[in-house]
């Protein structure tokens, strides 16, 4: 009989063993960035503003903060969740339609995995559109693209995500484009799908959609969406990006006639060293009738932009970066003393701190 107990009891301790390996304990991560900026402008803005179609970096001869942000995540095997809330330039102007108390809010969801690679998020998360982000550190360019910043960083809403090792499949139901707040009288729903395939460790290829109306329903205009792009890390050295965004617009309530925007970005990067490194960007964006970006000019927004960054980071968690930047439109929607001007031109210089 005391073998018998004793065999049960050792099986019972080997079971809770075998459990407690298996399934990792709760996690809880607390992390921070802050990203400090001075950039000018050669076209000296008296109000210190750089082009409307600019959201990040977007104040003139100043010293200021990009993004700040304080970051909790947690993480269990069925659970997790991530709260931070941030300051900056980059939400006094990214989030200036959003309810004054939500503005300060980066990201804010939580998840359950509801079977094997299948998990459930809500709240308000980083947008499944694009390469790139408002953390410049995770980018690589100091600013950020055309594409980028004429399309969601953010969004609200549910999705469902299954991933393995190769492939990430989601599907969301979204507030809107770009939206906490929906629209007044808007009570059209929105929907965003995103498939990632990442055959090796050196590349990456993504595709994602939305589709919604950004507008009242007395006026609904439904938007089509797609974004594709290839992260491709060629050496060890050096890698590329190529992305094109392109869009469509019903141009009146029931009609099949649409309007259409797009844009290529193509960011070549080449790292000298762990802490020195350069990237070259080159793009365009076309939306010749304002559908994102509205000028009032003949052309609409057809702009092309290149750019040059130098990137030393002395330590892990420091990046300095310093950036030169030309746009040229094809119409003259700049504006110097006064007068338009078909062309841009800035530099940007940055100092950023994760921890």
């Amino acid at each position: 009989m005391k073998k018998t107990l004793l065999f049960a009891a050792g099986a019972l301790l080997c079971m809770n063993t075998m459990a407690q390996e298996e399934t990792p304990a709760p996690k809880f991560n607390f992390s921070g960035y802050v990203e400090a900026y001075y950039g000018f402008d050669f076209d000296e803005p008296a109000n210190h503003n750089r082009p409307g179609f600019i959201y990040n970096h977007s104040r003139h001869n100043e010293l200021n903060v990009n993004l700040a942000f304080l970051k909790g995540n947690y993480t269990s095997d069925r659970v997790r969740a991530n709260l931070a809330l941030m300051a900056g330039t980059y939400a006094q102007y990214n989030m200036a339609a959003e309810q004054e108390l939500i503005r300060h809010i980066y990201e804010a969801n939580v998840g359950v995995r509801i079977g094997k690679n299948l998990w459930v998020d809500a709240g308000i998360m980083p947008s499944h559109i694009g390469f790139e982000s408002a953390i410049s550190k995770d980018c690589f360019t100091l600013t950020r693209s055309l594409m980028a910043e004429n399309s969601p960083y953010y969004e609200a809403g549910a999705k469902i995500t299954w991933s393995n090792e190769k492939w990430t499949v989601a599907a969301m139901y979204l507030n809107g484009w770009q939206r906490i707040k929906r629209p007044d009288a808007n009570q059209t729903p929105a929907f965003g799908t995103q498939l990632t395939f990442k055959p090796s460790s050196k590349v990456t290829l993504n595709w994602s959609t939305f589709i919604g109306n950004d507008k009242p329903d007395s006026v609904r205009q439904m938007r089509y969406f797609n974004d594709v792009y290839g992260i491709f890390n060629i050496t060890d050295k050096f890698s590329l990006i190529a992305g094109f965004d392109y869009g469509l617009e019903q141009q009146t309530k029931g009609e099949s006639d649409m309007n259409n925007w797009y844009s290529p970005t193509v960011i070549a990067r080449y790292a000298f060293t762990d802490k020195i490194a350069v990237a070259g960007r080159y793009e365009y964006f076309n939306d010749e009738n304002g559908v994102i970006v509205a000028t009032g000019t003949p052309n609409g927004f057809r702009t092309s932009g290149c750019s040059l960054n130098f990137d030393v980071a002395p330590v892990s968690n420091v990046l300095f970066r310093i950036e030169g930047k030309l746009y040229n439109s094809k119409d003259e929607i700049f504006t110097k003393n006064k007068e338009l001007k078909n062309g841009n031109a800035a530099v940007t210089a940055s100092l950023a701190v994760s921890f």
